[in-house]
């Protein structure tokens, strides 16, 4: 009798195991072989995987890096502190440490996207997501009066998000988050609040 673990198929959804056993397999491969390393096959073979499964679950590499570096981020919500720059600030605070550790996969994933178009493409979704998650808090600061009158929610999402990414690539995440708040966030407030 076999001692290997069975996973059995529960249909399109990722059965937990057997996401885990290839984000598992990614990350080894990842870490032992580079991006190089990192491809359908020898994930499968690793993480004793069809190669379908991978194809259902993540359409391509850059789905399942970004896959790989939210599970090693974790998940994060926005803080409600009563002010829009303490929001941004408590963000970027937050982003910005887990960088410090996380950063590299991250970064390694938008160098990628240069010249991968399923991992630009997967960005791009990823993108949409961090902007569109900015929106319910940019619109709790427009319900306290804090925007100016007709402001763009969804350029200032981008602008809020492109700054993190761009202090990433730039290395710049020992920069103070309060004073980067305040510079993407202060253009967009009324001045006599």
């Amino acid at each position: 009798m076999s001692s290997e673990v069975s996973r059995r198929s529960i249909g399109a959804r990722p059965n937990p195991d057997a996401a885990d056993a290839i984000l598992d397999a990614a990350a080894s491969l990842l870490q032992r072989k580079g991006l190089r390393g990192l491809t359908t096959d020898a994930i499968a073979r690793e993480a004793r995987a069809s190669k379908t499964t991978l194809y259902r679950w993540w359409p391509n590499r850059g789905a399942l890096l970004l896959a790989l570096y939210v599970r090693r981020k974790g998940s994060s919500v926005h803080e409600d502190t009563g002010s829009l720059i303490q929001d941004v600030a408590r963000t970027y605070e937050r982003v910005f440490r887990t960088w410090q550790n996380e950063g590299q996969l991250f970064s390694l994933i938008i160098a990628e996207a240069q010249h991968d178009d399923g991992v630009a493409e997967a960005l791009v979704a990823f993108r949409k997501e961090r902007v569109d998650d900015w929106l319910p808090v940019l619109r709790r600061a427009e319900e306290r009066s804090e925007l100016v009158d007709g402001a763009d929610l969804e350029a200032l999402a981008e602008s809020i998000v492109a700054h993190a990414w761009f202090y990433l690539i730039t290395r710049r995440l020992g920069s103070d988050p309060a004073i980067l708040a305040a510079r993407v966030i202060g253009p967009w407030l009324r001045k006599n609040r």
